[in-house]
């Protein structure tokens, strides 16, 4: 927000030099990021048109003799306003100009015109950038000081301020001075608002409609007719360029310029172009199109807030305007509206239509009701003084059952002590409200507050509470040491386990990924994750149709994610996701169950492109399954895997994850993804492995470790011995269980399979499962016979439970 110096002093005396008070605006919250000047006109100075005459041989040159205060020098001069003892903006050679008719950047250089040369130019608005003007020079008043720098006389000092997005009111000249006004003691005065009004009853000549009052709280307007379109004169166009607003017309530039004043937006429509002289607020129909300002044709849906007349849109609320009923040339009678419209669904049709107007800035942030009487009441004034024309009378104002009036806050005193640390005396808390505009009453350690109607930030207690700490300086709290006892650290199992599994995973070298828990049914279709019976949660009111429900499951955001890497990246694929799901309960259930999950997937080649060890080969199911064995004996535990079958999984290529060592619990799920559901992601990186693990039923294991501590096996002090088994067994049996089974035996310290066949001189149904087996004990060498005695159990034992035989050894 740009404040220009000369405008905010127009309703505040400034009392104190500029960077003392641009350090006190900063430490109240209202940063200042600069102190700038608005105008660079470098080589441009002030000078006087000493004489004036002919030009020997052009009849519509003129000969300038300017005097710059240091000399004086002829130059040749084509405008026809030019005149003997005028103040005039003359340019030196060597000085960059805007050429008046192509309009690029020139360097002004000697040259003879029709024989004469020319030491110079006397300027117009076009070719200093201040306008599109050219038929004639820019004429400066009479107590222009010749050979002052122009930048340094017409240029505006402005304060360049950066806003938080809860102080709207800031976003107007009038709020900033009144921020000034506190913090400096001074007084605010407030521009005018009384105007003569001779015409016809408002009422007699036009109609407003509020169909829709929870999109337009409150709709003000008046009725200007005989008006006289043209320029705004000099001090408007300036204070517009000052704050870089383009200058239109006087009828325009007023509503702008109330707009940067006060905070309030308004319109101006040609009334005579309004069908039966009616407005109606109100939602778009289905097909209707506006052609608005910015020349673009709006397709309109039911969510967008129209203004209307009696046939057709003629305005986006609180947005832009449309083009038929737009201020023209010919416009002779104004209707000028100020409505109060809601800010968030004026911020969704802003940004459907990719519209950022300063209207909408402000709408967007919240306004309260009450400034648009003020604010219509102020334009209308100014336009009759601009523009001339004769005022209906009265004022159309739709106000349904005053929606949106201010409501008091309650503040007690002890509040303020107990949040700032300091207790303020009740004068200072009254007197230091009432500096800011707000009704205060004050009973037994009460402050009982009203905020004006420019302050929509405030709310709550702490909103006042604030206002006090920044207004009397945060610099003046004391510093104060701790008071009251530390709270003890308290254990978090669940916390230490979510955070145990992250950093095991970004180990493995998994890169972590967030997505919103907010979703579609159908998006999460695309996963095919397993049906959970009851429909997803719906939010009651989405921010837009892509997240209307609750996810239920995290298969389809880390698919996404995959799919979204998979087309810019060939290395290797890993990432996980965590978070919960939300699952409904039915009605009267109570609240819904909501799990929390771990999601993997490991897609593309195993390792890095190397040029030197040619193409390495795909992750695949394998390489997931090796992550969840390794992630669960971090925690202390066994993995055992069963044939499970999934519909996002390839059949036969899908597992359910158990812990033999507790009852053979499931806790989780792993597979290859189908290739028809990595279709619906567009994923052609395959194959990829998947894995889901459910957080609950991994903290309810027995002798599980989340924080990383690890129980001491002492290394062995006598050989090992191994030995493998070729085993016979039924097609259907885990190979988990084979192991588990063998290591069951007291000298056994680890068993893995190395090899599994099946085809020629193998039984229908069944396999080959070799085992490498290895024998070791902590007291001594085993013998031949202790070894075979062990084997020879295991076998048995396998047989029996297993129905697995020995192939061969």
């Amino acid at each position: 927000m740009k404040v220009p110096i000369s405008w905010l002093e127009e309703y505040v005396r400034i009392t104190v030099p500029l960077d003392d008070l641009a350090h006190r605006l900063t430490m109240a919250g209202t940063e200042v990021e600069s102190i700038d000047t608005t105008l660079s006109f470098e080589g441009v100075i002030v000078g006087l048109a000493k004489e004036v005459g002919p030009h020997p041989n052009a009849d519509r040159l003129r000969l300038v003799q300017v005097d710059t205060g240091a000399e004086t020098l002829e130059v040749v001069c084509g405008a026809p306003n030019v005149a003997t003892g005028q103040k005039i903006a003359f340019a030196a050679i060597g000085t960059v100009l805007t050429d008046a008719y192509s309009g690029e950047e020139k360097k002004l250089r000697r040259s003879k015109i029709r024989g004469v040369t020319s030491n110079g130019m006397v300027c117009s608005e076009r070719e200093l950038g201040m306008s599109d003007e050219h038929e004639g020079i820019l004429v400066l008043p009479e107590d222009a000081p010749i050979g002052m720098p122009l930048d340094e006389y017409l240029g505006e000092t402005v304060l360049d301020l950066e806003l938080t997005p809860n102080r709207p009111d800031c976003l107007a000249v009038m709020g900033v001075a009144r921020e000034v006004a506190a913090l400096t003691g001074e007084t605010v005065t407030l521009s005018s608002i009384e105007y003569p009004e001779h015409g016809p009853d408002i009422a007699s000549l036009a109609v407003v409609e509020i169909e829709d009052p929870d999109l337009c709280l409150r709709y003000t307007a008046t009725l200007i007719q005989g008006v006289k379109i043209g320029p705004s004169p000099d001090w408007l166009a300036d204070r517009l360029r000052a704050i870089g607003e383009r200058p239109i017309n006087n009828v325009v530039d007023v509503t702008n310029y109330v707009m940067f004043e006060i905070g309030q937006p308004l319109h101006s429509f040609d009334f005579d172009e309004l069908s039966e002289g009616r407005i109606v607020v109100r939602r778009a129909r289905p097909g209707e199109t506006l052609l608005t300002l910015d020349g673009e044709t709006r397709e309109l849906t039911v969510d967008n807030l129209m203004i209307a007349d009696a046939g057709r849109p003629i305005g986006l609320g609180g947005i832009i305007g449309g083009t038929e009923s737009g201020i023209t040339d010919g416009t002779v009678s104004v209707l000028l509206e100020a409505a109060n419209f809601h800010g968030s669904n004026n911020r969704r049709s802003a940004s459907k239509f990719g519209i950022r107007t300063e209207a909408t800035l402000r709408f967007e942030k919240g306004l309260r009701p009450e400034l648009a009487e003020y604010g219509v009441r102020r334009a209308t004034k100014l336009i009759l003084e601009l523009a001339g024309g004769v005022v209906a009378s009265g004022m159309i104002d739709e106000w349904p059952e005053h929606a949106g009036a201010i409501q008091p806050v309650d503040l007690l005193a002890s509040d303020i002590e107990r949040l700032l640390g300091v207790s303020y005396e009740p004068e200072l808390v009254i007197s230091t409200l009432e500096t800011l505009g707000m009704g205060v009453a004050s009973s037994e350690g009460v402050y009982t507050v009203t905020p004006p109607y420019w302050r929509p930030d405030i709310r709550i207690p702490e909103d006042l509470i604030e206002e006090l700490a920044r207004i009397i300086g945060y610099e003046t709290i004391p510093t104060l040491g701790i008071t009251g006892s530390v709270p003890e650290w308290e254990p978090n199992p669940d916390r230490d386990l979510r955070e145990r599994i992250k950093d095991i995973l970004s180990g493995f070298g998994m890169q972590e990924t967030i997505s919103y828990s907010l979703t579609t049914p159908e998006a999460e279709a695309a996963a095919r994750p397993p049906k959970h019976g009851l429909e997803p949660l719906r939010v009651m009111n989405p921010l837009s149709t892509d997240q209307a429900t609750l996810r239920t499951t995290l298969r389809h955001s880390i698919l996404v994610v995959l799919a979204r890497n998979a087309r810019t990246w060939r290395g290797p694929l890993r990432m996980f996701e965590s978070g919960r799901v939300y699952l409904d309960r039915g009605k009267g259930v109570g609240l819904p169950n909501e799990p929390e999950k771990f999601v993997g997937v490991v897609a593309g080649p195993r390792s890095e492109l190397e040029w030197m060890s040619g193409e390495p080969e795909s992750s695949d199911f394998y390489d997931a399954k090796g992550i969840v064995e390794l992630l669960l004996a971090e925690l202390g535990v066994s993995a055992g895997f069963v044939p499970w079958e999934e519909t996002t999984f390839v059949p036969g290529r899908c597992a359910s994850i158990v812990i033999p060592s507790a009852g053979r619990a499931v806790i989780g799920v792993l597979g290859e993804v189908a290739l028809d559901v990595l279709s619906e992601f567009d994923i052609e990186t395959a194959p990829v492995a998947m894995f889901e693990l459910d957080v609950e039923a991994i903290a309810n294991l027995p002798g599980l470790q989340t924080l990383g501590e690890q129980d001491y096996v002492p290394f062995g002090r006598f050989p090992d011995s191994s030995r493998d088994l070729a085993l016979l067994i039924d097609e259907g049996v885990p190979a988990a269980d084979v192991l588990a089974l063998v290591e069951r035996n007291r000298l056994v310290v680890s068993a893995r399979v190395f090899d599994v066949y099946q085809g020629d001189a193998i039984p229908a149904g069944e396999k080959s499962l070799a085992v490498r087996v290895v024998y070791q004990a902590t007291d001594r060498t085993l013998t031949a016979d202790e070894l075979i005695k062990a084997e020879n159990s295991i076998l048995r034992a396998l047989e029996h439970n297993l129905g697995a035989e020995l192939r061969a050894q």
